[in-house]
């Protein structure tokens, strides 16, 4: 017996039915209507499937995916410090000062904290790959504000925005990276995720620079623009709905918004309020003072959130983080490493173009050009250093990238008024060399004591820790400078041994600080040589 809608049925009863798109397969091909009116699109998805067909029936799929991921997060996150190369021009056109400007970099920072442990749990719930494309999709409109912004106000709201869809852009790549590699392939991954992750924002400063000069800052947003775009495309092409990443059906899609609603939404923001707070009170010590009670305040406010954090981690039904994670040495130590290492590296970034200005006498063009050894050592060392933890293992790489970073701040603090450019030069690399080597395999070791289901909040802890780090080094460091110049009661205007005295502690600091990184990555569970054996 023929079924009521077969296309034999149709070809005695409704011959025009046969080229129904709704009742016969293959009358898709002529639209979505049945009529050529839809060919066009058709002929688009037709051009999607095949590209997505041949993509993931490579064996390469899983690095078509990172380099997929690595350049929209790259796209977004090479502006993050941006408007550090220019900030008095910038400045004079929107009719504001340096200190208010000084927020474009801080205020991303603080709605980064404050959006990344909510949006890592989302990424787990609804799916990584939709976070992902929502986070470039709000980089896109951030752009366009920045580029447009006729006022501060305009302008500091845009690059809050961007600081949200840096969260989850952030997160979600680390996850998604996570996913699509096996453990033993993972720390490879993430030598170049955090290559971009961690080395964007440097990159982006040095090379940002003859942009700006030549175009003006504006340009560079719709240079931006432009990028983001072409990244969207891309990842809707590479990662198809269908790939695992996202919860499809009824069902998952049913479960997914039980689970939201489940959440622990006190916890959740407790942490995040946190974070933000303890951001902010870091960012206006330095102008307000550590000791004013709105800093204060700001402390005051970090502990007691935090407080809120740990008591729904123990008796939350559904908390944030399992708190069975935080037992484990290979998910907490890896944080702190990246704590200690970015505090120490950032300090670093943010007193070196002072020190050779104010210590040396050096032109900002010269700055600029010895600050090449840093990002540049970075860049060749974070992927290398990848494929060697292979076979050395997460915890020696570690180990050995936060010394090489230590090395690199003593060795700044030890600097005299006839030390040559090539040693200045040396301690800059070991610095590149020392977060290009610890980052990937910190990232690895944290990634591989987490169930997959739970790699957004990973990703989300990890990156906190990383924004704490460089917002505390930075303030932290730029203040005990100041107030060394004070004390000393020195000139800035004429550059010379006196103000290079002022330097050598805040180096020393930043050093004790790594060092802690050092003992935290000796702290950590090495993987069994035997288990890596079996499994490369």
């Amino acid at each position: 017996m023929t079924e009521p809608n077969s296309p034999a049925h149709l070809d005695r009863e409704d011959p025009e039915g046969l080229l129904n798109a709704r009742t016969d397969p293959g009358g898709a091909a002529l639209g979505t209507m049945g009529s050529e009116a839809g060919s066009d699109l058709n002929w688009i998805m037709m051009l999607r499937e095949r590209v997505q067909t041949r993509a993931a029936g490579s064996s390469r799929y899983r690095w078509w995916v990172l380099c997929t991921l690595l350049a929209g997060l790259l796209a977004l996150n090479f502006t993050f410090t941006i408007f550090t190369v220019d900030l008095s021009t910038v400045a004079v056109q929107l009719h504001t000062n340096v200190t208010v400007l000084s927020w474009t970099m801080v205020g991303p920072l603080l709605a980064y904290g404050l959006a990344a442990p909510i949006l890592g749990k989302t990424g787990d719930i609804f799916g990584h790959r939709r976070l992902y494309l929502f986070g470039l999709l709000g980089a896109a409109v951030s752009a366009i504000l920045t580029a447009l912004s006729h006022n501060v106000d305009m302008l500091l709201f845009a690059r809050a925005l961007d600081g949200v869809q840096g969260a989850a852009t952030g997160t979600a790549s680390g996850a998604l990276i996570n996913m699509v590699f096996s453990p033993q392939e993972r720390v490879k991954a993430l030598g170049w995720w955090s290559l971009i992750g961690a080395g964007g924002p440097v990159i982006g400063v040095s090379l940002g620079a003859p942009i700006i000069a030549v175009y003006g800052w504006r340009a560079l947003f719709w240079f931006q623009l432009i990028l983001i775009m072409t990244a969207f495309v891309v990842v809707v092409i590479i990662l198809p709905r269908n790939s695992g990443f996202d919860h499809e059906g009824a069902e998952a899609k049913a479960e997914a918004r039980r689970q939201f609603r489940r959440m622990d939404w006190l916890g959740s923001w407790s942490l995040s309020f946190a974070v933000g707070f303890l951001m902010f009170g870091l960012s206006i010590g330095e102008t307000w003072g550590w000791t004013n009670y709105r800093t204060l305040g700001c402390f005051v406010l970090t502990v007691l959130m935090t407080m809120s954090f740990v008591y729904r981690l123990r008796r939350a039904e559904y908390p944030l983080i399992p708190p069975h994670y935080f037992r484990r040495r290979n998910f907490v130590m890896p944080m702190v490493l990246r704590a200690c290492s970015n505090f120490a590296y950032f300090g670093a970034f943010f007193l070196f173009p002072l020190l050779m200005e104010k210590g040396y006498g050096y032109s900002v063009r010269g700055v600029g050009a010895i600050s090449l050894f840093r990002p540049i050592t970075f860049s060749i060392c974070s992927p290398i250093a990848g494929y060697i933890t292979m076979r050395i293992g997460e915890r020696v790489s570690a180990f050995a990238g936060a010394a090489f970073l230590t090395s690199s701040l003593v060795l700044f603090s030890f600097l005299h008024p006839s030390t040559s450019a090539w040693f200045i030069a040396l301690a800059l690399a070991l610095s590149g060399l020392g977060m290009g080597v610890a980052m990937p395999a910190s990232s690895s070791a944290m990634a591989n004591e987490v169930n997959q289901d739970e790699f957004g909040v990973m990703s989300a802890a990890q990156m906190l820790a990383v924004q704490v780090g460089e917002v505390a080094g930075i303030e932290v460091l730029v203040t005990i400078r100041q107030y060394l110049v004070r004390h000393d009661k020195l000139s800035l205007a004429k550059p010379g041994p006196a103000l290079l005295n002022t330097f050598h502690l805040p180096f020393m600091i930043g050093a004790c600080v790594a060092a802690g990184g050092v003992v935290a990555a000796f702290c950590m569970r090495a993987v069994p040589r035997e288990h890596r054996k079996r499994n490369d």
